[in-house]
């Protein structure tokens, strides 16, 4: 039977949308392996790693008929990628092995049983169905994803909490030296959710969602979370824990305030933290009425000083950061102003974008 017959470019682009999350090594080798599924003229493809599961369906030529069988994902991409993308490629079972044909090519592949694969168990009690524009969660994602840890032993803090309630969205990650938020408005009202989405899902949702028309379904479970769009349909476990209180993390009235271009001072900081020592990245802010100075030094008793003119007129302030934890954060952003709030030298700050409240980064105070 011929499972398949279409073009390299959109066989390619099926498999890459869900083998994204297929390890090259397992412990269990059906994973390293895609579910296909044909069903008349319909394709299904399906991925897991046990706690994520991602599904797209694909209408890829070939026999009309029902069929399944698991093959090889990387090995499959590596070898369309070699040939031409206007090529048409057909994918044929033969026993227990699947023939892959383009051209003059052909590559005999070994298949496992379909019915040993092992399929995430749904949960049976999802919360109401919203959905928001692909581009708001792709952006919402990008303005805080750079903030969540990596393998902290608080592992509630590997990954990003999304709050849904009334009829507003909020995302938060933080690794507890920086906390970013942002937030956008839901078209209905909902109850109030909450769930902490792993590391490895917001990675993955961030290759997979577009800038294109076209809304993304969520919904929450206590232990898992479903998201649908664009044909395909993505299930993931949630981590379990709770997630710091952020409301008491991020700082109200801080005194002294400055707005400043936002491109103009990611660059200063780009040029300064090049002499900062690779172990602590430490820069200093000097804040003065009307100039910001900007310096670091490292053990090669090398130094860097750069100088912003502003408005500005409050409190002289010397305060002390990790220069990456700010170059991240104005890197994500794209707004031209942002303001940045300081109490003291030992308090944190708060960056965020004037006469918008949907963005707020705190950023903890580093001694220099």
């Amino acid at each position: 039977m011929i499972v398949l017959k279409a073009t390299q470019d959109k066989v390619l682009a099926a498999l890459q949308s869900v083998a994204g999350i297929v390890e090259r090594r397992h412990t269990l080798p059906i994973l390293a392996n895609v579910l296909i599924r044909k069903t008349g003229g319909q394709l299904q493809l399906t991925t897991s790693d046990l706690e994520i599961q991602i599904r797209t369906s694909a209408e890829l030529g070939g026999d009309e008929g029902n069929f399944t069988t698991t093959i090889g994902a990387r090995k499959l991409i590596d070898i369309l990628r070699t040939m031409p993308t206007d090529q048409t490629v057909s994918l044929e079972s033969s026993a227990s092995k699947l023939v892959l044909k383009g051209g003059k090519s052909r590559f005999t592949l070994q298949s496992l049983p379909a019915e040993d694969f092992p399929l995430v168990q749904e949960a049976a009690n999802f919360g109401p169905v919203f959905s928001v524009p692909q581009k708001t969660l792709k952006d919402l994602l990008g303005q805080v994803s750079f903030a969540m840890a990596v393998h902290d032993i608080r592992y509630y803090l590997n990954g990003i909490l999304f709050v849904a309630e009334g009829k507003q969205l909020s995302l938060v990650a933080t690794d507890g030296h920086r906390l970013a938020f942002a937030s956008a408005m839901l078209e209905v009202e909902v109850p109030r959710q909450e769930v902490i989405l792993p590391r490895k899902t917001v990675i993955e949702m961030q290759r997979l969602l577009s800038d294109a028309e076209g809304a993304i379904d969520m919904q929450f479970a206590n232990n898992q979370a479903k998201f649908s769009f664009g044909g395909m349909e993505f299930v993931t476990k949630l981590v379990e824990g709770k997630f710091p209180d952020y409301n008491r993390v991020i700082p109200k009235a801080h005194k002294n305030s400055v707005t400043l271009g936002r491109a103009t001072l990611l660059a200063s900081l780009q040029r300064t933290a090049i002499l900062t020592s690779d172990k602590f990245k430490g820069v200093r802010l000097n804040l003065e009425p009307g100039t910001l100075r900007i310096a670091s030094s490292n053990a090669e008793q090398e130094e860097a000083q750069d100088e912003l003119d502003i408005d500005y007129g409050g409190d002289a302030i010397e305060i002390g950061f990790n220069v990456t934890y700010l170059i991240d954060a104005l890197a994500n952003m794209s707004q031209d102003m942002v303001k940045l709030d300081l109490a003291d030298s030992n308090s944190s700050a708060l960056l965020t974008i004037p006469e918008n409240a949907s963005f707020k980064y705190v950023v903890m105070p580093m001694r220099i």
